[in-house]
């Protein structure tokens, strides 16, 4: 993805942003919009990424925490994650950690640069049930 569709896709008009930082450096982000527009809009998607040199220190789970508790305070009664790659096996424990379930399977749907053809989840939970 190139820079300018990169900014694009994460500073869409529906969009909230958000970053996790310390000492001024950033060390995650995060998105969180609707899913789908219209009946479907109380559904909410989110997007994650963290810092390399920051793997293993929480910060993917402290967004987590908060993206779910920003989605409720933001009127979502649910989410839903489109596309979690099946190898990114510490991304699928955390959300299963923090109650998404599997709830779908797109066999093949994401072409891993070593592992070849591999499978994405659609992963979802309620955000009434806390």
């Amino acid at each position: 993805m190139s820079r300018e569709d990169a900014l694009a896709y994460w500073f869409r008009s529906d969009t909230q942003t958000y970053v996790a930082e310390q000492d001024r450096h950033v060390f995650g982000t995060y998105i969180l919009r609707p899913n789908w527009s219209g009946p479907a809009g109380h559904v909410a998607n989110a997007a994650f990424m963290v810092a390399a040199n920051a793997r293993g220190r929480e910060i993917g789970r402290a967004m987590g925490e908060h993206c779910l508790a920003e989605a409720r305070r933001l009127g979502f009664r649910a989410m839903q994650f489109n596309f979690v790659v099946s190898t990114n096996q510490s991304a699928v424990r955390l959300w299963q950690k923090l109650g998404m379930k599997i709830v779908g399977t797109l066999p093949g749907a994401f072409r891993h640069p070593e592992k070849g053809y591999v499978d994405v989840y659609v992963m979802f939970r309620s955000l009434l049930d806390d």
